[in-house]
């Protein structure tokens, strides 16, 4: 469960914090005269009864150290004055990148469970930093900051359960294509016939480009495990494009061998086929080479 959370986290990371750059950006003021604790600790009351669940609030000194207790709704939570928090990444995060920023979720001093912190830095009207402000926030309560609307979740876990079934019937295919293979292979024990095992050779083939399609499913869209969208997909697309050249490139052998034994007249459609699996080969090398120059632009 904790692992599934900061999965989550890490999807929804710059929804929350967009979130809560504009909560700080709308309640506190910034680079404006006469700036102050006071003022501040105004706005996070304003901001209390926007978020519903918050650990604490809390204000950093220019050098890192806090200078009032937290704000909190837990009176056992209302403590830190004087903490040195200059060592924390919230802390100089603010300072060198001089906007909002979400720290990564780590143990809170306060619950001893996995928060986070978004902190912001505060400028005086001459651009000087005067404070950072920062807020605590549980990583259970930040996953309901930007949560779906139960229409939309409903419809995704009813996708979950359409995509499983989906790939229960196609595992269900690879099972009898696996099946039918392995009953193959032992009649041939008995008696080698080349024919029979290039058939069972596509066959095999077959059921792993669709194995690992049915893998893809069941990851992305029933356990919805995150991957890096362009590399699963192009990894996917070639091992099952590469499956499907494999079998048709055999079967080709097998036309070759057969018409060329029995009537050479037909050899032609076996040409065909070897044709049709040129053109296969010559589009995979293309998307090849269109991924791998994204992959150069990406990087640059």
């Amino acid at each position: 469960m904790l692992i599934s959370d900061i999965r989550k986290f890490s999807e929804i990371r710059y929804n929350v914090r967009a979130y809560l750059a504009y909560l700080f950006e709308r309640n506190i003021p910034n680079k404006l005269p006469g700036v102050s604790v006071k003022t501040i600790e105004i706005g996070f009351d304003k901001m209390a009864h926007e978020i519903e669940h918050f650990d604490a609030f809390y204000i950093l000194g220019a050098d890192g150290v806090q200078i009032n207790d937290n704000i909190s709704l837990d009176s056992k939570k209302m403590l830190g004055k004087g903490e040195n928090r200059s060592n924390k990444a919230y802390y100089y995060r603010a300072v060198r990148e001089k906007r909002c920023v979400l720290s990564d979720p780590y143990p809170s001093s306060l619950t001893n469970e996995l928060c986070v912190t978004a902190s912001k830095p505060i400028y005086d009207e001459n651009n000087h930093l005067k404070y950072i402000v920062c807020v605590d926030i549980s990583l259970k309560d930040v996953l309901k900051l930007i949560s779906p609307s139960l229409l939309e979740h409903t419809f995704i876990n009813f996708s979950k359960v359409i995509y499983g079934f989906f790939a229960l019937a196609l595992f269900l295919v690879v099972a009898m294509l696996f099946t039918l293979a392995i009953k193959s292979f032992i009649k041939e024990f008995s008696a080698i016939n080349i024919s029979e095992m290039f058939e069972t050779t596509i066959i095999l083939t077959l059921a792993l480009a669709i194995f690992d399609l049915v893998k893809v499913i069941f990851d992305e869209e029933v356990l919805g495990k995150a991957h890096k969208e362009k590399t699963s997909a192009s990894k996917i697309v070639i091992r099952f494009i590469g499956s499907i050249i494999i079998a048709l490139a055999i079967e080709a052998l097998m036309l070759v061998f057969k018409f060329a034994i029995t009537d050479p007249s037909q050899i032609i459609y076996a040409i065909y086929l070897i044709g049709g699996v040129a053109v296969l080969l010559i589009a995979l090398s293309a998307y090849l080479w269109t991924t791998k120059q994204d992959k150069i632009k990406s990087e640059f």
